[in-house]
């Protein structure tokens, strides 16, 4: 048994040494970060607009919510085939005159965790705006009022009243966002794989990696173990922020 323990502890000594660990954290927390901000900043831009709209509010909430409850599965396979060097998005970069930018989006280095992100953002900012627009129609219509009253235009209405009244909102995004970036798996596992080489490798895609497809299953384990105690700091902090809110 003593060997076992020798194995296991030998195990998360190699994580510390292991190039390949250090990326896929920083690619996961890149991810999360770019994520969670883009997602928030263009959710709650959009609850905003929404509000403010007299006509088509059914249509554009119901249009905004649309790639949330499609399959990952559907929409990296799809994105995949629109984003290869001669694929629907580049035809149209082409058709726009704009010849110097189109090549493989996500078979470059240089731009395939960018893209990875691009792709995420698309179908979750919906999520952001949910949460957002039901905070909004919670606050009271008076205090609006009288920020219009004072003069304040759209922009500062919704920097200087609407956001900080709907602080709540934001500490759950964020909380939700990065422990939702933990879990991604299958957008990057169908779309890169976690290449090209290990520029879009994740904690999950490397868990995978290295138990599926090498048979490491004790290093495997030690990964995970990282995955988990990371994602429990954060469901801890959720918690927390939960309880804060209620008490307020």
């Amino acid at each position: 048994s003593d060997s076992h323990v020798g194995v296991g502890l030998r195990n998360y000594a190699d994580l510390v040494h292991d190039r390949v660990f250090w990326k896929a954290i920083a690619n996961t927390l890149v991810f999360g970060v770019a994520t969670v901000s883009l997602q928030m900043v263009l959710g709650f831009s959009l609850a905003v607009l929404v509000r403010t709209r007299t006509r088509g509010r059914g249509v554009l909430r119901t249009l905004l919510f649309v790639p949330v409850v499609i399959s990952p599965a559907i929409i990296a396979t799809s994105f995949r085939v629109l984003l290869t060097p001669d694929g629907a998005f580049n035809q149209l970069l082409r058709g726009l005159g704009m010849t110097g930018f189109d090549h493989g989006w996500l078979t470059d280095p240089k731009t395939a965790l960018a893209t990875i992100i691009a792709i995420n953002v698309w179908q979750y900012t919906g999520y952001s705006f949910v949460i957002y627009d039901a905070a909004i129609s919670q606050i009271e219509p008076s205090i609006i009022e009288a920020a219009r009253l004072d003069g304040l235009g759209a922009l500062g209405m919704s920097t200087r009243i609407v956001a900080p009244l709907v602080k709540g909102s934001h500490m759950v995004l964020v909380v939700l966002g990065l422990i939702s970036a933990l879990k991604t798996f299958d957008v990057v596992f169908l779309t890169t794989g976690g290449g090209p080489g290990v520029e879009t490798e994740f904690l999950s895609t490397y868990i995978y990696r290295q138990v599926i497809s090498q048979f490491h299953a004790g290093y495997g384990a030690a990964l995970s173990v990282v995955l988990v105690a990371v994602a429990m700091v954060f469901a801890v902090l959720q918690v927390r922020l939960v309880q804060r809110q209620a008490d307020v």
